[in-house]
């Protein structure tokens, strides 16, 4: 790693060695991985970064682990799809969706896991375990299957049971917790302290959280090597927004592209939206919510990187929208059919999000704007699975026809339905 510095506290900005910590002593702030950026750039290039592998680890020069010995199962480098449909129903002339559905276990958690997964090999840990709320945990029990390590996975029981079974099927221990994630995260710190376990997302969160940065630098690559005007980004913890924007800096870090203007908007449930609360207030912390909400993948009620999330919010000029609950699935269900793209229910709220941003003036027709889609719609699929009615018929002209003939009255007879009583639709 000859690009890696130390670890420094992003609070006081004391300085680590690398080691598996995650908490300055000093101010108990996080601690972050710190970068030699003149190095990098005397042995980067857009040309020698086009020539590597078609992953995340073409870039492994903007990360702390040694690429040879990294735990890679094809994770990255994922679709950025020019959302032309979606765009014309939205009045936007340059929409892209970032698919990062498409990943090995079919979320974004995969490009920190499989970060993780190689610093806890290299510190020779023995168990991989996590505390998640539902992706997380599939992809931590991948990693440790391809890594030869233990894993063991905590979440709260009433979790998705796709999620679940994405996550058994590799083998892991499963631990349902009686109680929110929250309560949950707090139970694996103290698990983290008394035992010499890699949990990613809390002793080993600093290298966790650097994998995210490589959803920026790829929007910026794909987009021909400038940056957006405008990113939509779920948010739980709220780092997944803010390591995103550090990619998007990095690559100006090192002369891969010109300043960066890029608005980074933040999108979460009503139902789990303390960032959003705390924007809406001009606060800079966030105050703890209690998670009620649809889309479960994202029901962090307090959230680790609440300030720092705010903190990018106003560095860029960004905004934070909660999508409505109802409006959840209509987002899954607009990008679906707009462009063939079926996300789980944080990318409804992404859609939901990005809607009332264009309704509020937030992003012009004219403007680049990636939407971020971090996990794939089979994980949620019970959200859904009331809206489907098949047309059911004999195998014949006749029995067809008038099946069809009935299922056009039904639809046109729900179109007239008044939604209230009042008369309006």
């Amino acid at each position: 790693m000859p690009h890696v510095r130390c670890m420094r506290c992003r609070e006081c900005g004391s300085e680590y060695p690398i080691e598996p910590l995650n908490v300055c002593e000093l101010c108990f702030g996080p601690l972050e991985i710190s970068y030699d950026y003149a190095s990098i750039a005397r042995s980067v290039s857009r040309q020698s970064i086009e020539k590597g592998p078609a992953s995340m680890w073409r870039y492994h020069d903007f990360l702390p682990v040694d690429v040879e010995a990294a735990v890679d199962i094809g994770t990255g480098f994922t679709p950025l799809v020019p959302a032309k449909n979606l765009g014309r129903m939205l009045g936007l002339d340059h929409l892209y969706i970032k698919n990062d559905a498409v990943n090995p276990t079919y979320s974004f958690k995969d490009r920190p896991v499989s970060v993780t997964a190689s610093k806890a090999l290299e510190f020779e840990f023995e168990v991989l375990a996590c505390v998640s709320t539902g992706n997380l945990m599939g992809s931590v029990a991948a990693h440790g299957a391809r890594a030869g390590m233990e894993t063991m996975v905590f979440f709260p029981a009433t979790l998705e049971k796709e999620k679940i079974i994405g996550a058994a099927v590799y083998g892991s221990t499963l631990v349902a917790i009686d109680g929110t994630y929250d309560q949950a995260n707090r139970f694996c710190s103290e698990l983290a302290d008394d035992n010499r376990w890699a949990f990613v997302n809390i002793n080993m969160r600093p290298f966790y959280a650097e994998g995210s940065k490589t959803l920026g630098y790829e929007a910026v690559e794909q987009l021909g090597w400038r940056a957006p005007d405008h990113c939509v980004v779920p948010a739980a913890s709220g780092e997944l927004h803010t390591k995103i924007w550090k990619g998007i800096q990095e690559m100006t870090d090192v002369g891969l592209i010109d300043d960066a203007r890029t608005r980074m908007h933040l999108a979460q449930p009503e139902g789990s939206s303390p960032i959003v609360e705390a924007f809406r207030a001009g606060l800079k912390h966030v105050k703890p919510v209690k998670p009620d909400t649809i889309a479960k993948s994202l029901a962090i009620g307090n959230p680790a990187s609440g300030p720092f999330a705010l903190e990018t919010l106003a560095e860029t000029g960004g905004a934070a929208v909660a999508a409505l609950e109802e409006e959840v699935v209509e987002g899954i269900r607009l990008l679906a059919e707009t462009e063939g793209i079926f996300t789980e229910t944080a990318g409804g709220v992404v859609i939901s999000g990005l809607r009332r941003l264009v309704e509020e003036g937030r992003i012009r027709n004219d403007e680049v704007t990636v939407a971020y889609v971090t996990g794939n719609g089979f994980k949620t699929i019970e959200v859904v699975e009331n809206g489907v009615s098949p047309v059911r018929t004999a195998p014949n002209h006749e029995a067809f026809q008038t099946a069809m003939e009935a299922r056009t009255a039904r639809t046109r007879s729900a179109a007239v339905q008044p939604s209230t009583p009042g008369g309006k639709k």
